[in-house]
């Protein structure tokens, strides 16, 4: 019963049903995290990547995972490995997803959503991170929030932006859209 609720619940949406929830409804454009780093749902935080480099930052905040949606070396990418964070005691896990229109992000989304919901379970405190934590890692989080949660992309993402200016690019929330289409035939 339950699962047929949470799939009567997931209307078909379009990426301009999630452009306009980004934009906060009045059509403005969309500024950049006005913060390093937000607790965007209980234990679950987005930052960019400064945040995520600085030890002393995890430490203070009590981050015990950290999840790096943008590994790899060169623009647009975040250079870190579980040898960076080897003396912090935090567990590390990381996907070497592009910021682009052509990048297939939907194919980690499963994984991801594991990972963060294993943190959670173990009471720890989770870090999602990329460059800006605007996009991949925004995108990472709304999907474990209608994995793990059975949230609406709607209400996922509103979730997320109700705590951090975020703004997935269009193909990744089409692929958000997809995943609720998904996740409605499912029952889940």
């Amino acid at each position: 019963m339950a699962s047929e609720n949470k799939a009567a619940c997931r209307s078909p949406c379009t990426p301009e049903d999630l452009i306009f929830i980004v934009q906060g409804g009045d059509g403005f454009c969309i500024v950049m995290p006005s913060r390093s780093c937000d607790e965007v749902y209980p234990n679950v935080f987005i930052s960019e990547k400064s945040f995520a480099l600085s030890k002393e930052s995890l430490k203070k905040a009590g981050i015990t995972h950290i999840l790096n949606t943008a590994q790899g070396v060169g623009f647009g990418h975040v250079d870190t490995d579980e040898e960076y964070y080897k003396d912090t005691g935090i567990t590390f896990k990381a996907i070497k997803a592009s910021d682009n229109l052509k990048f297939n992000i939907s194919a980690f989304l499963y994984d991801t959503s594991n990972y963060i919901e294993n943190a959670l379970e173990n009471q720890g405190k989770i870090l999602v991170h990329c460059v800006e934590g605007f996009s991949r890692s925004v995108t990472v989080v709304v999907a474990f929030l209608m994995i793990k949660r059975g949230m609406d992309v709607r209400d996922a993402l509103r979730t997320v932006r109700a705590k951090r200016e975020v703004c997935p690019n269009d193909s990744f929330m089409k692929q958000l859209c997809e995943l609720n289409a998904k996740l409605s035939e499912e029952g889940l």
